[in-house]
């Protein structure tokens, strides 16, 4: 027996124990929401697909700037070949080098560039809009778990004194029963319903360590890290006022601001934007390109003539008209050969051009063709996906509306029926110790008012999260 009471009362404890927390491990609700929006890992990974989303953009944007390529070669060449400085047949071994420069612009390109530049622009606004949508999305779930955790630890409080009033209920029979009031069989029945209660104390605190894995799960916080709920004051009644607005109302709000529906006009303005640049395709490009180069060759040779001093060379004409012999005197020269540097090879075959590239499409397989059609069927998809995010928002709403309703009516009920058990036990109670009813009528009484509670305490929980929805479709902060 006194291993059965130290039993009990760990029981007991072990819930004030487990809620005495220091301040700064005490989490509310805000707090939870904001943490998730900044850790949760489907967050992230909308986010990473959000940035590519973003360099998708910077690209398209990029290639309107003119491109630019340098390109050079070395080699060496054995044998007869053409010396690719002279472009004169050679024979022999010799090295050689050559280097070039290549800009271009896109002048006209069916406006394909522009479109592209549309279209990342629209999907990255997308992007974003379905990542503040997922956020939404995953602080509704973390105010349910949140809202769970706060059940689970009422629950526990309604366990406890549970366990206390059968406790105090069985001291006070064992009292009876040893002045020979009551028999034993009453002691019994009741050892039997404080062990019963227990049991389902010890089952709370297990559903209430579950519920709270599952918030830090979805929370990303580790599950060694204290945790303790902050628990608000909650008053059903005080957040009952936008569960008068009808649905249409609601969803008329929601459109406005959910992620999901601007998601779906922006999807569709990209499928359009991508569409014309499908089209652009069938029409002509037009480029401007400049381009310099030059090259250097081992065996690339100079003719050097100079002149030898004092020497002439003495050539004699006669003139018919005057009967007489003129001598001419020319210079005389030697020719030499000699090798040109690289730095004057590569200035002196220093070469430029500038052209304009017209490509004019006539036949590329039908790929012009089937891109248009590939992009006329994305465009319809989206917009079937845009009337679908209409379709089923509006139908949330309307359900959402018509559960925060049920669970008016239904936490109404299990009020009443809370009140009227807990003056049925306090009657049984007083009727009991005047020894005018038997252990098993206080104790279905009792349970009785144990299920109540516990209803009551469900009905609450459920009616607070289906008015938090209602809030999430209003574009409201989480708060409680």
């Amino acid at each position: 027996m006194q291993l059965f009471r130290r039993f009990v009362t760990g029981c007991l404890l072990f819930p004030a124990l487990a809620f005495a927390q220091q301040d700064d491990h005490a989490w509310g609700l805000q707090r939870c929401v904001q943490y998730a929006v900044e850790h949760n890992i489907s967050i992230k990974q909308d986010s990473l697909t959000a940035r590519l989303a973003k360099y998708s953009l910077l690209q398209s944007r990029l290639s309107q700037i003119p491109s630019a390529s340098v390109q050079s070669n070395y080699g060496t060449s054995f044998g007869r070949s053409i010396n690719p400085t002279t472009n004169q047949f050679v024979e022999g071994d010799y090295n050689y080098l050559s280097a070039s420069g290549t800009a271009s612009a896109l002048l006209f390109s069916g406006l394909q560039v522009r479109n592209n530049i549309q279209k990342n622009k629209f999907s990255l606004e997308a992007a974003l809009a379905d990542l503040d949508q997922l956020k939404d999305d995953i602080s509704v779930n973390v105010a349910n778990s949140f809202l769970a955790v706060l059940l689970a630890k009422e629950q526990i409080n309604i366990g406890k004194n549970q366990v206390m009033l059968s406790q105090a209920q069985l001291d006070q029979t064992r009292k009876f029963a040893e002045s020979g009031r009551l028999p034993e069989l009453n002691v019994a029945q009741l050892e039997s319903q404080v062990a019963s209660d227990s049991s389902t104390l010890i089952n709370s605190i297990s559903a209430y360590n579950s519920s709270v894995l599952d918030l830090k799960a979805l929370l990303n916080l580790d599950f060694n890290q204290p945790f303790e709920i902050d628990v608000p004051p909650l008053e059903p009644a005080e957040l009952m006022t936008d569960v008068m607005l009808q649905p249409e109302e609601i969803f008329e709000k929601a459109r406005t601001h959910f992620g999901s529906i601007k998601s779906g006009k922006l999807k569709v303005a990209a499928a359009e934007k991508g569409l014309n640049a499908a089209k652009g395709g069938l029409y002509p490009q037009l480029s401007l390109g400049y381009q310099v180069g030059t090259n250097y060759s081992s065996n690339y040779q100079t003719y050097n003539t100079t002149q030898i001093p004092d020497i002439y060379q003495t050539n004699t004409f006669r003139d018919s008209s005057k009967h007489a012999s003129l001598n001419v005197y020319t210079p005389t020269y030697t020719t030499s050969l000699s090798s040109m540097s690289f730095n004057d090879q590569f200035s002196t075959n220093l070469r430029h051009s500038v052209y304009l590239n017209l490509n004019v499409p006539i036949f590329s397989g039908w790929q012009a063709q089937y891109n248009i059609r590939q992009a006329k069927i994305n465009l319809n998809s989206q917009q079937l996906n845009e009337y679908s995010n209409e379709l089923t928002l509006k139908q949330n709403v309307y359900k959402a509306h018509n559960n925060a309703v049920g669970s008016i009516q239904k936490y109404n009920a299990a009020k009443r029926a809370d009140q009227a058990a807990t003056r049925a036990l306090d009657f049984a109670k007083k009727r009991y110790d005047l020894g005018l009813t038997s252990t098993v009528d206080l104790i279905v009484t009792q349970n009785a008012q144990f299920n109540a509670a516990s209803n009551l305490a469900i009905a609450k929980f459920d009616l607070i999260f289906k008015l938090k929805v209602i809030d999430y479709y209003l574009g409201k902060e989480l708060k409680l």
